[in-house]
């Protein structure tokens, strides 16, 4: 599921914050990026956001941003590199004998001569206030993401109403299938003038084991339960993404069943559809916790 999350938390005049995305995946992929001082770090952000979010690809980033005044405080100036710059353009100067003057702004302008001092943290001291961002970042990431799922629950359980009224179809359809073979079968004896009553053992056998092969009492039974842990499911607080997966493909093997054993055109054709609704309800799981 997707959704974003910022958290930030005050320290030595400045501030640590922590930045959370994620997008669609069936697994969990975290990716943190965070200050080589404070890498030891990185397995307890990462036992905190599974403790939240169990798939998806989420990336991390946790940065410091000093305050205008803590930073005025940390910059130093490198005066040997100021000065072999000094030195090097001024040789430069004399070489082509080319005229100019060499300015305070063009020395300090170099790179590395001016630069902000790197903090020297200690990462278990600076942990509580990474950890109070990193929770206020994952409670708007969650917050997003439970605002989705609500959204997809609500699609989802309209699919579902579609599976359920396609199975009830299929359920009503199925006796007229045993009918109409038993119809079928009784015209061809009498189209081929055969003296054998239509009560006869043989052809009531016929029938019987007709009706046996073509049975989907079970499979429908299955489908309706599954359709009914399906609906529990959207319910649950907790996360139910692999769980609905699994069920899905439980449904699929279902329907697949009715269509080859239900010998059929209508039943078939309800088989389609519903084998195209579930594709839906499919890929939308993709996107659940």
């Amino acid at each position: 599921m997707t959704g974003y999350g910022r958290g930030e938390s005050a320290k030595d005049g400045g501030k640590f914050t922590v930045e959370l995305n994620s997008i669609n995946r069936k697994q969990s992929d975290i990716a943190i990026n965070l200050p080589k001082e404070l890498i030891e770090l990185e397995p307890r952000i990462r036992d905190g956001i599974n403790a939240q979010l169990a798939r998806g690809r989420i990336n991390a980033v946790v940065a410091y941003h000093r305050s205008e005044t803590k930073a005025a405080e940390q910059v130093e100036l490198d005066e040997s590199l100021a000065l072999a710059y000094l030195k090097a353009i001024q040789k430069l100067q004399k070489t082509t004998k080319l005229d100019g003057t060499i300015t305070l702004d063009t020395i300090l302008r170099a790179p590395g001569v001016l630069k902000l001092a790197e903090p020297a943290w200690d990462a278990e001291a600076v942990w509580p206030s990474v950890e109070q961002a990193l929770k206020k970042a994952l409670g708007q990431l969650v917050k997003m993401r439970e605002k989705e799922g609500r959204f997809l629950a609500d699609d989802l359980s309209k699919r579902l109403d579609v599976l359920a009224a396609g199975a009830s179809r299929i359920r009503q359809t199925a006796p007229e299938t045993i009918k109409r073979y038993r119809d079928q079968l009784h015209a061809r004896v009498k189209e081929a003038g055969l003296d054998v009553p239509l009560d006869d053992e043989r052809l009531v056998k016929e029938v019987v084991f007709f009706a046996d092969r073509c049975d989907i009492t079970e499979e429908l039974t299955r489908l309706d339960s599954h359709l009914q842990q399906f609906r529990d499911g959207l319910k649950s607080t907790e996360p139910v993404g692999r769980t609905l997966d699994f069920l899905s493909q439980e449904m699929n093997r279902e329907l697949n069943t009715i269509g080859s054993k239900a010998n059929a055109a209508e039943i078939s054709q309800e088989v389609v559809k519903l084998k195209a609704e579930l594709e839906k309800i499919r890929e939308q799981i993709q996107n659940i916790e």
